[in-house]
């Protein structure tokens, strides 16, 4: 029975997004639309904690998407296994505007919500495990595939110390 309740959740589920959308984009929009600027899968492969006072985990695997609107502003959201060997998942928008492209380099910064880390009185959820984000991001390209470096800034209340992240990146 458990089951059966969970296809009918995700059928409700599906069909308010379709209803959405629908009404959100414009007439004659269509959702491939929104990612007129390229769409890009992402595979968290790794981090480099700065000075760090105590161990973390480097190898953090994960899967994220960006969905880029055109050739400044993009979507993203995805999930890896963190520093702290928790699950987090995040998603804001990306920001790269044009006097910061350099070939096929780049400077951007993200912004967004992310989870699996202790936030404090900042955290919102179960436990205060949900928290803003707002990181610089290198981005280098060429063609189809790509790297990220995303300098991710210290989260004191759970003792992580400046990160930067590694992504490899392939555009679809």
């Amino acid at each position: 029975m458990a089951r059966k309740n969970g296809g009918v959740a995700r059928a409700v589920g599906a069909a308010w997004l379709a209803m959405f959308v629908t009404a959100v984009l414009p007439v004659g929009a269509h959702a491939a639309d929104w990612c007129g600027g390229g769409l890009w899968v992402d595979a968290m492969i790794a981090s480099h904690h700065v000075h760090p006072k105590q161990s973390f985990e480097d190898v953090n695997p994960g899967l994220g998407a960006e969905c880029w609107l055109n050739g400044e502003w993009a979507l993203t959201a995805g999930g890896f296994r963190n520093s702290l060997s928790r699950p987090s998942w995040y998603g804001g928008g990306v920001w790269a505007p044009e006097f910061t492209h350099w070939g096929f380099v780049r400077l951007a910064v993200m912004g967004g919500v992310i989870s699996g880390y202790n936030y404090g009185s900042w955290g919102l959820g179960r436990n205060h495990t949900v928290g803003p984000v707002a990181a610089p991001i290198l981005m280098a390209t060429y063609k189809r595939v790509g790297v990220n470096f995303i300098l991710v800034p210290p989260i004191p209340s759970d003792n992580l110390p400046f990160t930067i992240g590694f992504q490899a990146k392939v555009r679809f």
